[in-house]
């Protein structure tokens, strides 16, 4: 049997940087990991607001102006890092009293709270909300609801906690997940100067 010819020194070497290269990569598709998907709850809207752009202190021409305000931002990505580029990001959550723009809360919402919104993100992959801090209700630690969409596909549904916040112990969803699950779902709201807060929420989908 013909012995296949040993590799040249360029050919060993180019080998040598190969595999390294290659289990980099693998590593870093590993690092990231897929954002969790959590239920869609029982509050998602029944009708979409007329106003349903990224700012929900503003509800058309009223002005909401309890809670804290914050700046929700992020990433949309593929497990290589790229951009998914044209995807739809929809956030929904409750006022500051705990209610939601929902016929199953009782119609209890303040309506100065768009408590919807959503927006599609460019190349950059890149989104941003203006809205509350999110608040506890009966049953549930602060939250915020979220969606992803591309086209007529919906790519993840999840929740969004707020990192330090006590009722988490005690929240059966927040309870539920993997130690890693958690720390991907939960953020630090930092302060970033006149009176607004901010968190940085990346968003990694398995598309």
């Amino acid at each position: 049997m013909t012995q296949p010819p040993p590799l040249t020194r360029r050919a060993a070497s180019a080998a040598l940087v190969f595999a390294p290269a290659v289990l980099l990569g693998a590593q870093a598709q590993a690092a990231r990991r897929p954002t969790p998907a959590q239920t869609e709850g029982p509050f998602y809207p029944v009708e979409l607001p007329a106003d349903s752009d990224n700012d929900l202190l503003r509800n058309g021409r009223r002005q909401y102006a309890k809670g804290q305000p914050a700046q929700v931002e992020g990433t949309v990505t593929d497990l290589q890092g790229r951009p998914v580029s044209g995807a739809t990001v929809e956030i929904w959550q409750c006022d500051e009293a705990g209610h939601y723009h929902h016929p199953g809360d009782g119609g209890r919402a303040d309506p100065d709270f768009q408590g919807f919104g959503r927006v599609t993100v460019g190349a950059d992959g890149r989104y941003r909300f203006r809205t509350i801090k999110p608040v506890p209700y009966t049953g549930r630690t602060p939250h915020i609801h979220l969606k992803v969409r591309l086209g007529p596909r919906e790519l993840l549904t999840t929740q969004l906690y707020v990192e330090g916040e006590a009722n988490n112990e005690r929240d059966g969803l927040w309870r539920r997940l993997r130690e890693d699950d958690r720390r991907a779902l939960t953020v630090p709201f930092r302060p970033a100067g006149d009176g607004l807060l901010q968190a940085s929420f990346p968003i990694v989908l398995a598309t």
